[in-house]
């Protein structure tokens, strides 16, 4: 049986890391990184271009999460989930690509329904989605970005981010159109992609990075392409990012926590989820 080496970071040998130099080779922790258009480089060999810019934010990893590799429990559960519930949809109604049946009657998002009291389908709406395209789409999206932010994040913290995106999705889509019937996961989705934006930005001093290319191209999908709910997309973004800058302390210097939670982590995701029902409740209220 072969087993790994775990690698430190070659300046702060306490650091667990899965990141390495792509000049030298020699391990490195997030802290001592600096992306390069050919891979990281090391402080040493980042040169002149590290120091031409403002110094990057340093970013926290959670504690004994290690990065680079493939762990994502959370992420990994979720799409089960999401897979679970459309199968489940899609025998209760007309097969694989024309999921229905009672599940969706009672889970989907509809401003009349949530008017009269139907408040969980802000949340179960997240979970459900309209055809084979539209959940493989998504699932490939959660599983491209998810994993890296949750790395980053820790499960808690990843977690909180992804309920209460989708329900700032759920707010948006309901501001958009509050009496189309709407599912997906889209909106916790893209509020992964405004963690990863706030992530890049702290850990490279730029917003111009992956983050911000998903962003751009998602977004002209969502107005380019009739019948989807780009209200929940912004929403979800939106909801996100300000949960993100939570996490961070809500400031532009200094250390990014993302190893804990703490207060203004707390109070970023009561806030958004508040904010979020609030938003909800103050569009539907005329439709009871």
């Amino acid at each position: 049986m072969t087993t790994t080496e775990t690698r430190y970071c070659y300046r702060h040998p306490d650091r667990a890391t899965g990141l390495s130099c792509s000049e030298c080779g020699r391990p490195i922790c997030t802290e001592c990184m600096t992306p390069a258009a050919v891979g990281l480089r090391c402080p040493e060999h980042a040169g002149a271009r590290r120091q031409t810019r403002l110094a990057p934010k340093p970013v926290r990893r959670a504690p004994g999460v290690a990065l680079a590799t493939n762990r994502a429990p959370i992420t990994r559960a979720l799409i089960a989930v999401n897979v679970v519930v459309y199968l489940i949809t899609a025998v209760q109604g007309a097969g694989l690509n024309s999921p229905g049946g009672s599940l969706v009657d009672k889970w989907l998002l509809y401003g009349p329904y949530v008017a009269h009291g139907d408040w969980w389908r802000l949340v179960t709406a997240m979970f459900l989605h309209g055809s084979i395209l539209h959940i493989a789409f998504n699932m490939f999206a959660l599983w491209v970005i998810g994993g890296p932010v949750e790395q980053y994040l820790g499960g808690p913290r990843y977690l909180g981010l992804y309920f209460v995106s989708g329900l700032a999705g759920s707010a948006g889509a309901l501001l958009q159109t509050p009496t189309t019937p709407i599912v997906g996961a889209s909106g916790a989705i893209f509020g992964i992609l405004g963690a990863m934006l706030i992530i890049e930005w702290q850990a490279t001093g730029r917003l111009a990075g992956n983050a911000m290319t998903w962003i751009v191209i998602n977004l002209a999908i969502s107005f380019a392409i009739p019948n989807v709910s780009w209200g929940g997309h912004v929403g979800g973004l939106i909801g996100g990012i300000l949960i993100t800058l939570g996490y961070a302390g809500w400031g532009s210097r200094g250390r990014a926590a993302y190893g804990r939670l703490g207060l203004t982590g707390a109070l970023g995701l009561v806030v958004v989820a508040a904010g979020s029902v609030a938003l909800a409740y103050w569009k539907v209220r005329g439709l009871a």
